[in-house]
C-alpha cells in the first residue's frame, strides 16, 4: 500500500513521537483483520489447502492481545503477500489484504491497505457491469464495522488517502 510522506502523525505511536495511543493502535489493526477476513474466502475457494492469509489474520488479532512481538507480525505480512503471488483477481486481492492487516503491527496505516485490498476483492470477484456496486457495499460494510473511537480518524484518513488507494473509498 501507498503510504504516505510525510507520515501522518495521527497514526504513529506516542512513544515515537506521533498521537496514536497503543488502544487505538489495536483497534486498527483489529479492524483491519476484520476487512480482511470479510474476503477471505475468495482466497480460500482458489488455493483450499493454504492457510497462510487465515494464519496472517489470526496474527494480527493475536499481537492486539499482546501474544505476539510486533517483529512476529510484521514478518507474517510477507507470508500473506508470498501466498498472493501466484494469484489473480479476488484471490490475489484477499491475501494482499491480509498482508496489509499484520502489517498494521508494523505501521498503523497499513489500515487502509487492508481495507482497499478487500474492497479490491469484492470488486474484482462481482460480475462485469456490478464491480463499482460490489465495492460500495464492501466500503460500507467496513464502515459499519469501525469502533466509533477510530471512525473519525478512519474515514479522515480514506478522504486524504482515496487517490492513492485506487479510488475505492466512498468519499463524501
Amino acid at each position: 500500500m501507498i503510504l504516505t510522506q510525510p507520515r501522518d502523525p495521527r497514526f504513529v505511536t506516542l512513544r515515537r513521537g506521533g498521537s496514536l495511543s497503543d488502544a487505538h493502535h489495536h483497534l486498527l489493526a483489529l479492524w483491519a483483520a476484520t476487512c480482511a477476513e470479510h474476503v477471505l474466502h475468495f482466497f480460500e475457494e482458489a488455493r483450499p489447502d493454504d492457510d497462510r492469509p487465515r494464519r496472517v489474520i489470526e496474527l494480527a488479532r493475536a499481537w492486539t492481545r499482546g501474544e505476539i512481538p510486533m517483529r512476529q507480525a510484521h514478518k507474517a505480512a510477507f507470508t500473506a503477500n508470498a501466498a498472493a503471488r501466484e494469484l489473480s483477481g479476488a484471490a490475489k486481492f484477499a491475501a494482499y489484504a491480509a498482508g496489509q492487516a499484520v502489517a498494521v503491527a508494523h505501521v498503523a496505516a497499513h489500515e487502509l491497505g487492508a481495507a482497499a485490498y478487500a474492497i479490491r476483492a469484492a470488486q474484482a470477484a462481482a460480475p462485469e457491469g456490478r464491480r463499482e456496486q460490489a465495492g460500495r457495499r464492501e466500503c460500507q460494510w467496513q464502515r459499519e464495522q469501525l469502533p466509533e473511537d477510530i471512525r473519525a480518524l478512519v474515514l479522515d484518513d480514506q478522504r486524504l488517502r482515496n487517490a492513492a488507494c485506487w479510488s475505492v473509498f466512498i468519499v463524501e
